[in-house]
């Protein structure tokens, strides 16, 4: 092992990333159970939390590489994100509708109770793709070559865990989908975390949008959600499920270059006025 580090610094760095991250995920695994999960599920986000600062630790670096620390500047890209990404789907369902003689309709009744409690239960599950797909590893790959192959590597990685889920994985209308709009989420958080240096950017932008689809609008009037949608749509053609792709992609590449264009946020660190 030895010999390895010192012929092969950087594989060796990768390598013991790797089996970091999959003894965390294994013993989050194992605490992960009954009570432990339905009122607690952060096990997985702490075992990489303390993955990733051992991992910049070997560095000589910290978890401030990645703006994971408690100053207000970072603290506030959370909610910002959140926010971004909430009303980012929202507008991108509002385009699907109009493309697709949609409606949106106020929920007659709203579990409140539920769609907060949303909040707490998704926020370890972006956490932690959030550290395996724009943490340590990515911010290392981009050190070694380049933006944009930390990129490509890494969309690809991120499309791999969503392309073969059961949902997705039998459907071809959704592969493709799948395939176009996922890698896509990357850039639009890899540009989040570049743009403000703070993983609670991309963690805030991916809970928002993770939570809108579950309950600001959905497709159900169940209370669940704010909003539902009626006269669903459908696709007859290929010819109109490729339009709207490129219309539901090409807002969110917009959301993208407003993001990398935005100035600085020097509007977080502004001081309060007395």
């Amino acid at each position: 092992m030895k010999s390895l580090t010192q012929k092969s610094p950087i594989i060796s760095k990768y390598v013991f990333a790797i089996l970091l991250f999959a003894l965390s995920l294994f013993i989050s695994g194992l605490i992960n159970k009954g009570i432990v999960k339905q009122y607690f599920p952060y096990s997985a986000t702490i075992c990489l939390l303390i993955a990733t600062y051992i991992l910049f630790k070997t560095d000589n670096q910290s978890l401030n590489d990645i703006g994971l620390n408690f100053k207000r500047k970072n603290l506030k890209f959370l909610p910002l994100g959140i926010l971004i990404g909430a009303f980012a789907f929202l507008f991108a369902k509002w385009l699907r509708a109009i493309y697709c003689g949609e409606t949106f309709n106020i929920s007659t009744e709203i579990n409140y109770k539920t769609i907060l409690y949303g909040f707490y239960t998704m926020l370890p599950m972006v956490a932690v793709e959030e550290f395996l797909f724009r943490g340590y590893l990515f911010k290392k790959t981009i050190e070694i070559s380049s933006v944009i192959k930390a990129n490509i590597i890494f969309s690809i990685l991120f499309l791999s865990v969503h392309v073969f889920d059961n949902e997705v994985i039998n459907s071809i209308p959704k592969i493709i989908f799948t395939v176009i709009t996922i890698p896509i989420g990357h850039i639009l958080f890899s540009v989040a975390l570049l743009k403000s240096k703070s993983l609670f950017f991309p963690i805030g932008i991916h809970l928002g949008n993770n939570w809108a689809s579950q309950h600001l609008i959905t497709t159900k009037n169940d209370g669940n959600s704010f909003l539902f949608i009626s006269d669903v749509g459908s696709f007859e053609t290929w010819p109109s499920f490729i339009l709207f792709i490129i219309i539901w992609n090409s807002f969110f590449l917009l959301v993208i270059y407003m993001i990398w264009k935005w100035n600085d946020f020097s509007f977080l660190n502004q001081p309060k006025k007395a």
